[in-house]
């Protein structure tokens, strides 16, 4: 059974398509000496605040399936894909964890799959992710695009995928942003372990201890041990030293660089939010937001953050979860709209401006507000001083007096 893939690390079958170029992540250790892979990059506080973000909000989103019926468009609530876009992808998992999980999958490792179980009319019943690390593309000898999973005796045509690709160079596979960029993660790593050195040693550089006289290869390393188990740590920073024998000690001083080192920490964390396309403001870094531009921030947001993602997901549901048939009167949507409201007052004057030239009724607006639809709500109302040219060269002058009527 596939799910015993979701989440089991193993080996990726390496065999890639023509022209693949995938950005995996290869073996041994960086430049800065850590070993980066998707796991470990999770521990660097700003790649996980920057998953966290862009997974969550893109889970959040309302998302449904809906018909074009001739210029209308209508909610599919009676589409069997609906549900599984909106709410029960299957029968373990809820849409917005299943979404997460996609969009994890898609930032780390560049690429999201999922199995497709279908019916025998071909309807979605059920989707389950699938393991990257689990699965590799490839092509037959006629040319079709198919899927090798581990552990399965036969490659999976791609009716049975799901497929979501990254930034691609290839238009077929997406490459892992943590691949490419190994060593940017790798220097952030490196630096966390730095500063964690610092504090475990009382927030001070090591020193020399000093003494008249010669120890033996284990006398020094027994002093060594005892001095760090007694000193050691934030916990004993300043503690009392008993020196014994004449020795001494003497403190190796910090220059000021290295005192003020975590503030080139901040360079690599633009660096990481620049990968993710996340605005620095919103994984906790505040130097350059102000209460003046913040809302505006949040827009952009939306709009350079999000909507690529939300491009990719409604262009593979189109793809790989409607039929061919289905194609022209269905599409999937997901609904930014509450993120791109604004504050109350910029609320009303968008829903006044858009009443008076009667492109919203009064309910379509209480819609938009979560709010219970009213009787006759559904009338679109216009400004009667607002004519058209045609009208106002055919329409007839208005007698005002008698004199002119004359």
């Amino acid at each position: 059974m596939f799910l015993n893939k979701l989440l089991s690390p193993r080996a990726a079958i390496s065999k890639p398509i023509p022209g693949q170029s995938t950005g995996m992540i290869g073996s041994g250790r960086t430049q800065s000496g850590q070993n980066v892979t998707a796991d470990t990059a999770m521990r660097v506080a700003t790649v996980y605040s920057c998953v966290r973000l862009l997974s969550e909000s893109m889970a959040a989103l309302p998302a449904g399936l809906y018909r074009r019926d001739g210029a209308s468009r209508h909610a599919a609530t009676d589409h069997v894909l609906n549900p599984i876009l909106s709410a029960v992808p299957n029968s373990e998992m809820t849409a917005f964890d299943y979404r997460v999980q996609q969009m994890a999958s898609l930032l780390l490792k560049g690429k999201s799959y999922s199995q497709v179980l279908r019916d025998r009319a071909g309807r979605v019943g059920e989707v389950w992710p699938l393991n990257p690390d689990e699965a590799e593309l490839d092509r037959t000898k006629a040319g079709k695009l198919v899927l090798v999973v581990k552990g399965e005796p036969t490659a999976w045509t791609m009716d049975k995928v799901w497929r979501i690709n990254g930034l691609t160079t290839n238009g077929i596979e997406g490459l892992s942003p943590i691949g490419v960029l190994r060593e940017t993660v790798g220097t952030a790593m490196a630096m966390d372990t730095y500063a964690a050195s610092i504090y475990g040693n009382g927030a001070k550089p090591g020193g020399v201890l000093q003494m008249k006289g010669k120890l033996s290869g284990d006398g020094q390393q027994r002093l060594l041990d005892s001095w760090n188990q007694t000193h050691g740590g934030a916990n004993n920073a300043n503690k009392v030293a008993v020196l014994q024998e004449g020795m001494e000690w003497k403190q190796i001083s910090m220059s000021a660089e290295d005192a003020q080192f975590i503030e080139s920490r901040k360079y690599t964390r633009s660096e990481i939010c620049g990968i993710y396309g996340a605005p620095p403001h919103m994984v906790g870094d505040l130097d350059k937001a102000t209460f003046s531009n913040i809302e505006h921030q949040g827009l952009q947001f939306v709009m350079y953050s999000l909507l690529p993602h939300i491009t990719r997901f409604e262009q593979s549901i189109i793809r790989d979860l409607l039929l061919p048939s289905e194609r022209a009167e269905y599409y999937p949507k997901f609904n930014v709209g509450a993120l791109l409201r604004g504050d109350s007052a910029a609320r009303s004057k968008f829903y006044a401006e858009l009443f008076k030239v009667g492109a919203f009724s009064p309910n379509m607006i209480l819609a938009l507000e979560d709010e219970n639809p009213i009787e006759n709500g559904d009338l679109h109302f216009i400004n009667a001083a607002n004519i058209t040219l045609e009208a106002a060269k055919n329409a007839k002058p208005k007698a005002t007096n008698q004199t002119d009527s004359e």
